[in-house]
């Protein structure tokens, strides 16, 4: 028996979503590996910028490939897989870097990095990498949920990733992509599939 979806209206306003390309360009033009690590988190893992506010090095399981987000929107914690190309850079930016607590470190080493600090990083990169598009941190988000979706995820899992308590506000994303099942895994291994 196959499982169908309730009809969903029509949002009047969709998400601005990146390209594929656009998200490996945005990746690839900070100079600086923090920056770098701070959009491929937020973009691998589909997180909020308060949950990246939140991340403490203890929340990455390294050999699980996994982040633990706690009590996050809704007071709920969830795991997200991430990629071995983002584990890769930050088990290298913790040995280089040996922030404290807290994955990205504010100004001061142990403090956590502020929301302007990492819309700065983020306009930057849009603005160098040639993105013509509105962005802001959020639309790293929304661009996950579409590309995951994209390339095969099913709703209730991208549901659970996303830490959604309804299947509805996920389904937003199917105006955008197109579903066929599949199982939990994360983008950066789809974007880099090399590990580039």
């Amino acid at each position: 028996m196959e499982l169908t979806l309730p009809a969903v209206e029509s949002p009047s306003t969709l998400p601005v979503v990146l390209s594929k390309e656009e998200v490996r360009r945005l990746l690839l033009t900070p100079k600086n590996q923090k920056h770098r690590l701070l959009i491929g988190t937020i973009y691998d893992g589909g997180l909020r910028i308060s949950e990246l506010i939140n991340l403490q090095i203890k929340d990455v399981d390294f050999d699980r490939k996994m982040i633990h987000i706690r009590q996050s929107k809704y007071k709920k914690d969830r795991y997200v897989p991430i990629s071995s190309m983002l584990v890769r850079g930050l088990k290298s930016y913790l040995d280089i870097t040996d922030p404290q607590d807290y994955l990205f470190n504010g100004k001061v080493k142990g403090s956590q990095i502020s929301e302007t600090a990492i819309r700065w990083v983020l306009h930057r990169g849009i603005k160098r990498s040639g993105i013509k598009k509105k962005v802001c941190v959020h639309t790293l988000r929304h661009s996950y949920a579409t590309h995951l979706l994209e390339d095969g995820m099913d709703i209730v899992t991208l549901k659970n990733q996303m830490g959604h308590t309804k299947v509805e506000t996920t389904m937003i994303y199917l105006h955008i992509a197109q579903v066929c099942p599949s199982h939990g895994f994360s983008p950066l291994t789809k974007l880099f599939p090399k590990g580039q």
